[in-house]
């Protein structure tokens, strides 16, 4: 007999992919920054007392949007070196040590790049890319941080790194870099013009974008993001990037694939699956995106939505076969809104729990606290954390979202410093030993993906899709553009009302429609797109792939 009182699980496709209604929109008052502040004031005021604008339906004038696709803005994959390396080490521990390091370094396009506005996704919409990356090097000492070899500058200025101590800003860097010197810049082309018009070498016509290659340098995020959006105080100026002193030594070392796919599968509420897979690691990077925000005071406050339970890194086989380490998300805070100069503060906690792996543990968590920040004088971005051990079955750990939640007894290693700068860690089991550097985030830029070139691309693939908006926007048509955008937008509208005329729900792709576990399930097409994106050409000699292993 069926139980009246169990709720049948509600999934995003449940909800009408269209509401009724107008769109919420703000008169475009022109690309000038007195024009672009005067409606950003305007949508804040109409976003007052709304309970989630992520679910609204707003329509802004194409002159406030940065000219790239939110599927391709929005994984987390900014330093890819650092998740191929997770499974490089036979310690459970030193394996938590490096997810923590990846955690540091996966939203990296907030503190080199600048807070901005992408398209907003479509329904069906879809984004594959591919990272060939020289993963990071591990010391055979686990208290030496990892050797960096790619996309590196200068560590930041600093006085000193003690305990949650207030750290001094970064050293600019350059927007342009060879690849081959790591010192020169190479081109006053933007970044993103070579991005949107799908670039390939002149010797290999029809290649992905070579955003590693060593002829031409495709610049990192912070470079992609034109003049179009308000300055931020944060965003790099001038300096230099610098490479690993063996990367001339290493020019032969095969390197190593990581292949991402991610479609829109709910317009309202809008939710992506993504799936990112590294075949020669043994590793796969999924979960469901979908965040919720409100206007609070004077900030944007941002937070995972119901379906977003974190990022998921899974261990296929190696020394961590079956484990797999859950990476919520914290809330964030997107701050100087009235001043025109935005910037993002973090709030609240990040926890990593590692579950699975060899019967009889140790089993790691970890609890990143993010500290709040002061009413008054500048930010600071401090964390701190802990690295504790748990019992699988027990609940009593769901509780600790706090370092001060945790036992003494339990807590095996102790970190702190600034998600901005640097992180130090050091063993709780000896207090008097010297700290040592987990991560320095200041010397670390954005990795560029590659792109397939747009002749290769589907219709209904995020830069083929939003070409001429793209394109528009580099010529600084803006009128233009929004008449390309809003054409977008009601196929999408006309679409939802033909489904409903039919009696049928959409359907995606690339991902199954059963999103609850927060671990989205590959179709056949989906494992298909990404194999087909493992073996793209590229520039450089790849690792070849473990016996057996076969696509998620």
């Amino acid at each position: 007999m069926a139980n009246d009182d169990v709720t049948p699980v509600r999934t995003p496709l449940d909800v009408d992919d269209e509401p009724a209604g107008q769109a919420v929109s703000v008169p475009d008052a022109g690309d000038t920054g007195e024009g672009k502040l005067k409606m950003i004031v305007q949508l804040v005021k109409k976003c007052l007392g709304v309970k989630d604008i992520a679910s609204m339906r707003l329509s802004l004038p194409a002159s406030l949007l940065e000219p790239i696709p939110n599927l391709e803005y929005w994984h987390y994959l900014d330093r890819p070196d650092l998740f191929a390396a997770i499974n490089d080490s036979d310690d459970p521990f030193e394996r938590m040590l490096a997810v923590l390091r990846f955690t540091f370094s996966k939203d990296l396009k907030f503190i080199r790049g600048k807070v901005c506005k992408p398209y907003n996704s479509v329904l069906g919409e879809h984004f594959r890319s591919h990272w060939d990356v020289l993963p990071v090097s591990y010391p055979s000492d686990p208290t030496q941080p990892p050797i960096q070899h790619l996309y590196l500058s200068e560590a930041a200025a600093r006085s000193s790194y003690s305990a949650l101590s207030a750290l001094s800003p970064r050293k600019a860097i350059s927007e342009t870099a060879s690849m081959r010197s790591g010192r020169s810049g190479i081109s006053t082309v933007s970044g993103l013009s070579l991005l949107s018009k799908g670039y390939s070498t002149p010797a290999t016509p029809g290649r992905s974008t070579p955003a590693t290659s060593p002829d031409l340098f495709e610049a990192e995020l912070d470079a992609q993001m034109s003049n179009l959006s308000l300055g931020n105080i944060n965003a790099s100026k001038s300096g230099d990037l610098i490479e690993g002193e063996e990367i001339p030594a290493l020019a032969d070392r095969p390197r190593v694939r990581i292949a991402y796919l991610t479609e829109q599968v709910s317009h309202h509420p809008p939710v992506s699956a993504f799936t990112a897979y590294c075949p020669s690691r043994q590793l796969e990077l999924s979960g469901i995106d979908q965040i919720s925000a409100k206007v609070s005071g004077t900030t944007i406050r941002v937070t995972p939505g119901n379906f977003n339970k974190g990022a998921f890194v899974r261990i296929k086989g190696g020394y961590g076969a079956g484990e797999t380490y859950q990476i919520t998300h914290p809330i964030a805070s997107v701050n100087g809104i009235l001043r025109g100069s935005f910037y993002v503060t973090v709030s609240e906690s990040t926890i990593v729990t590692c579950t699975g792996g060899p019967e009889g543990g140790p089993y790691y968590r970890a609890i990143i606290e993010y500290k709040e920040e002061s009413w008054l004088g500048r930010a600071h971005f401090l964390c701190e954390g802990v690295i504790h051990t748990y019992t699988p079955g027990s609940r009593e750990h769901e509780e600790w979202t706090k370092v001060k939640h945790v036992p003494r007894s339990r807590i095996v290693a102790v970190f702190d410093g600034s998600w901005k700068h640097l992180i130090r860690w050091k063993r709780a089991i000896d207090p008097d030993s010297s700290y040592a550097t987990l991560l320095d985030i200041s010397t670390l830029h954005v990795i560029p993906k590659a792109v397939r070139a747009l002749e290769k691309q589907l219709p209904d693939e995020s830069r083929k899709l939003w070409e001429n908006v793209t394109n528009k926007l580099m010529a600084k048509e803006y009128s233009d553009a929004t008449k390309h955008k809003l054409a977008i937008e009601q196929k999408q509208r006309d679409d939802a009302a033909e489904r409903k005329r039919k009696g049928q729900m959409f359907v995606p792709k690339y991902f199954e429609p059963d999103l609850d576990s927060g671990i989205p399930t590959l179709t056949e097409e989906g494992r298909k797109a990404l194999e087909e994106e493992l073996k793209e050409e590229g520039p450089y000699p790849l690792e070849s792939v473990v016996d057996g292993v076969e696509t998620p």
